[in-house]
């Protein structure tokens, strides 16, 4: 099934049931007033949410109406905690990279991740609002999922039954503060704004193939002005999958239901072109300038690098689209608010 959260003036907003084709859309705050009440009770309500889900898709009930993405808020616009990691190695080299850092030794063996801002979380169409423009508005398109609650030190297979659901996220990144911010020595705090995020939250039978139980596979869009920045498939060269995430994130602290974790920013290495899916403005300007980047790419057969047979073209992307199915949601790069 497919939630989303309807802005009606609060804080959390009223619980959305969303039609497969994303065409409709039904209030289900009889059943929970908002998301995050149905995650916390979530033995109760996720049986009820997909027979709504079910009646909305026969073509029922009466009042349901047009669903529509500008409506909304984040799925969650707020959750206990939101951490993120990074599970794309190319997307950490080049990042790295760019900042003139020695990737660490055990880049490969534990994933990186740093605690980020939980409140407020931004909706598909929310203006996002900076100081200036001057400090470098990065894009970061990530797949996500949100947990129930998890135990301090749950092991792999607690970690896999903790995934509710999965959603899209722009990791919003303010690249001019981030030096500053690492220069401390307490982690990003200046350079990471308010993250935003798709329109609806599916959860992982919704996706079908494409979810394997551990990750998402099939393309991921990134739009810059319209533009195409990027089309990686979200299952490549992922180094760490969502259980190994929420495992590490609950190595020394327990994560309460409606926790989301970010998978980093999906950069694929894109073997069989000179240049990489790109899903970040940073990466791009850097692979452009790496030499060995580039070189590298070329020399791999195009078979050592062929798509899982089901990264389908419409796997991924219609399940967590904003509006029509042939539309993908569009992690922009937004002017500040004036």
């Amino acid at each position: 099934m497919k939630l989303a959260t309807l802005r009606d003036g609060t804080r959390d907003g009223t619980l959305l049931v969303v039609s497969k084709d994303l065409n409709r859309a039904l209030k289900a705050d009889h059943v929970s007033p908002t998301l995050q009440a149905a995650l916390d009770d979530w033995t109760y309500a996720a049986p009820l949410l997909a027979q709504l889900s079910a009646d909305l898709d026969a073509g029922g009930p009466a009042r349901a109406f047009d669903f529509d993405p500008a409506q909304c808020m984040a799925p969650l616009p707020r959750a206990p905690q939101l951490v993120d990691g990074s599970a794309y190695l190319v997307h950490a080299e080049l990042i790295m990279a760019s900042r003139k850092q020695k990737p660490p030794d055990n880049l490969k063996s534990r994933p990186l991740m740093y605690q980020g801002c939980s409140a407020p979380l931004l909706g598909p169409c929310e203006d996002i609002a900076v100081a200036s423009e001057a400090q470098d508005i990065d894009l970061e398109m990530e797949v996500a999922v949100v947990t129930g609650d998890v135990a301090l030190g749950a092991d792999r297979e607690e970690a896999t039954k903790a995934i509710r659901l999965v959603l899209l996220m722009n990791d919003v990144s303010l690249r001019k503060l981030v030096t500053a911010d690492l220069a401390a020595g307490f982690g990003f705090l200046h350079s990471k704004p308010p993250s935003s995020f798709s329109p609806v939250a599916v959860t992982p039978e919704e996706l079908g193939e494409a979810w394997d139980g551990k990750r998402l596979r099939g393309p991921v869009r990134a739009f810059v002005n319209g533009e195409l920045l990027g089309e990686p498939d979200a299952g490549e060269d992922m180094q760490f999958d969502f259980p190994h995430l929420v495992q590490h994130a609950a190595k020394t602290r327990p994560l309460t239901a409606g926790t989301i974790v970010g998978s980093g920013s999906s950069t694929a290495s894109c073997w069989a072109s000179p240049t990489p899916a790109k899903t970040c403005i940073s990466t791009s300007r850097t692979w452009c300038s790496t030499p060995r980047r580039r070189a590298r790419s070329p020399q791999a057969p195009s078979s050592a690098r062929a798509p899982s047979p089901t990264a389908t073209a419409s796997a991924a992307p219609a399940a967590c689209s904003s509006a029509a199915p042939r539309r993908s949601w569009k992690a922009a790069r937004r002017r500040p608010r004036s």
